[in-house]
């Protein structure tokens, strides 16, 4: 598999629930947490010292940003290292919330959907090469986002003619077009908004907003590392012939809603195939591709898991009640249901379907089941620790971090994107940073040696 980078943009639901009845507007808790993550500010938009990017998206939800990634499992522990940083906000902001009067319980949920019925999404993000045919590739990975659900999903108890009933994903069903440039008015399986954050002679970022938030670090990994697969083969000319669906948005909530993943979806040319088959065309393609390559021991792993999934899923999707969230969620709640002698419509099944999402790890479900080895992870717990501090080394955001780490140390004011950084009232440059595969920066290692007296290193 091809060197590419990669990252996830992750939206939280965010709750206060006070011992009285006094109204606290939800920007204020926002703010009480950006101030545990930037001391001695009140930011909307701040960078992390990890890489990563934090700030108030919309609808007042905070959204964490992983640093650029080339390795899936950097990725999946920068990922978490995002519920942990906000987990770790928690005993200040409530702590302040009681200085002024308030007490109560700050919850900070990472699924897709509120109460109401909005959602707030979990993106994805791939850099292409701008040479490719943008648009050809997002018709070959239309049906593969659209079946993905099947290991990806996070699953959702929603009530259809009011009757309560378990969804796949949470998020398939506010899903309206195939491609737009909207991430709002009108959601789509890709978003085609042009902003590569690199050299835009050179690459163009794929878009990806129809995929759930994974309290699984295995649906984590499963679901950027299948899609990272499948786009370096369509990439390289591996296209998967007549599987176009013949209606993308129908077939996306029709798999959601069957959980026995037998339903057809009718293609373009009048077959008709299931989830699962589908996502065997897509993997039998993928093994082709990998036979014509040198030994790639990164894209067999997720080539051979993927396989695994399918298979288990094929059988018996419950054999995967320790992997995937929404078998993971169903397991638990059938167990309830069964103990209780209540359905799905029960307001307790209801508050199980949030709690599994509660990023505080005595409290949320989906960590109770954690400790109790119920649900399996894929990197350690140190290394998600270490992803709350210390950016990826073999990506740009390793410059961004150390940056960010130096600035801070010195008491210097500064100013950070993706592609640039600044020192505030020192040097009128702002310095560019285009490759995100590189790791270091002359220009930034100039800089930093002047701030602090030393002679830059050649």
């Amino acid at each position: 598999m091809k060197p590419r980078i990669f990252g996830l943009e992750n939206e939280y639901g965010l709750i206060f629930s006070p011992n009285g009845r006094i109204y606290l507007p939800i920007e204020k808790v926002l703010g009480y947490i950006f101030e545990g993550l930037i001391p001695n500010s009140w930011p909307s938009n701040a960078f992390l010292v990890n890489g990563a990017r934090f700030y108030q998206d919309t609808g007042c939800h905070p959204e964490y940003s992983t640093p650029e990634c080339d390795s899936i499992e950097d990725l999946v522990a920068h990922d978490k290292a995002g519920e942990r940083l906000l987990e770790a906000c928690l005993p200040a902001a409530e702590e302040r919330l009681r200085e002024e009067g308030l007490s109560g319980s700050i919850y900070i949920f990472k699924n897709n959907t509120d109460s109401l019925g909005n959602t707030y999404g979990c993106h994805e993000n791939f850099l292409m090469r701008r040479d490719v045919d943008f648009w050809k590739v997002t018709e070959q990975l239309i049906p593969f986002f659209v079946t993905r659900q099947i290991f990806a999903g996070a699953g959702k108890v929603l009530k259809v003619s009011g009757k309560a009933q378990m969804f796949i994903s949470q998020r398939a069903q506010h899903i309206h077009e195939k491609t737009s440039s909207s991430t709002t008015s009108s959601r789509s399986i890709i978003n085609t908004r042009d902003e590569p954050h690199a050299d835009a002679e050179k690459y163009r970022r794929l878009h990806i907003i129809v995929g759930d938030s994974n309290m699984s670090e295995v649906a984590t990994y499963l679901k950027v590392g299948t899609a990272a697969l499948v786009l370096s083969m369509i990439e390289d000319g591996y296209t998967v012939a007549r599987m176009e669906l013949d209606d993308p948005v129908k077939a996306i909530r029709e798999i959601a809603r069957d959980t026995t993943l037998k339903k057809k979806i009718k293609l373009e040319d009048g077959r008709e195939m299931t989830a699962i088959e589908i996502q065997r065309v897509y993997l039998e393609r993928a093994m082709e591709y990998l036979w014509s390559l040198d030994e790639d021991p990164v894209a067999a792993e997720v080539a051979r898991q993927w396989e695994s999934i399918l298979n288990r899923l094929e059988d018996d999707p419950m054999q995967l009640c320790q992997e995937l969230d929404w078998v993971i969620k169903k397991k638990v709640m059938q167990e309830y249901m069964d103990k209780k002698g209540c359905g799905l419509d029960d307001p307790r099944i209801t508050m199980m379907d949030l709690q599994y999402h509660d990023v505080k790890r005595t409290r949320g479900l989906y960590y109770l089941l954690e400790k109790q080895e119920m649900a399996e992870r894929m990197v350690s717990e140190d290394a998600v620790q270490r992803a709350m501090t210390n950016p990826p080394q073999t990506t740009r955001a390793k410059v961004r971090g150390d940056f960010i780490r130096f600035a801070r140390a010195k008491n210097r004011s500064y100013t950070v994107d993706w592609t640039y950084l600044k020192l505030n009232g020192y040097w009128e440059e702002t310095i560019l940073c285009m490759d995100p595969f590189s790791s270091t920066n002359r220009r930034v290692e100039e800089l930093l040696s002047q701030v602090s007296g030393q002679r830059a290193f050649r």
